[in-house]
Formats: structure tokens, C-alpha cells, sequence
């Protein structure tokens, strides 16, 4: 009983575990977040397609607001995944891969 306890905890919570990662790889090197969508474009080469989202407003270390751009970028298929990958202000702060239809 308690082993079929643990065995449906573990598949509900599957879902939940690393869909977003922090690095992923590509043709010509490593990206983790926080590079800048030049190094991502240099390694990963031009995306699949890519969205302009919108803005956000951020606060910075020394406590002044910007508003900087927000992009999806997505990448695939490969083996079967799509990468999305999310800029603000020309910084990547999320990977996600989904299985594609």
C-alpha cells in the first residue's frame, strides 16, 4: 500500500519536475540563463520564431524602475522537444521545453 502511496505521488508530481531548466544545449555551445539573446543567437543560431511579448517593469539594484522588452524565442523540433526561451531586456531568464504533436 504505501509503495502504490509513493508511485502516485511520484505521477502527480511529474508534471510539476524540470520543465524549465537553466541551461540547455545547442550546435555550438552551452546557454544558462542570464546570457544575453546575442550569445544565445551565436550558439543556438536564429530561432524558429520570435515573439515580442510585450513590456515589463523591473527595479534595479539601485531602486530605479526600467521597462525593458519581453521576447519568446522557440527552437525545435530536436529529438521531438520545442525550446522556448524567454527574454527580458535581452537576458535569458527561462528555458522550457515541451514534446511537440
Amino acid at each position: 500500500m504505501k509503495t502504490l502511496i509513493t508511485a502516485l505521488l511520484l505521477l502527480l508530481l511529474l508534471p510539476l519536475c524540470a520543465q524549465a531548466t537553466s541551461t540547455l544545449r545547442c550546435d555550438n555551445g552551452l546557454i544558462s540563463l542570464n546570457d544575453s539573446s546575442s550569445v544565445v543567437a551565436s550558439k543556438c543560431g536564429e530561432p524558429l520564431s520570435r515573439d515580442f511579448l510585450g513590456y515589463r517593469e523591473v527595479i534595479d539594484e539601485y531602486g530605479f524602475r526600467n521597462e525593458v522588452t519581453v521576447e519568446e524565442w522557440s527552437y525545435g523540433p530536436r529529438n521531438g522537444m520545442y525550446q522556448f526561451l524567454r527574454f527580458e531586456g535581452n537576458r535569458l531568464i527561462k528555458i522550457d521545453s515541451k514534446r511537440g504533436p
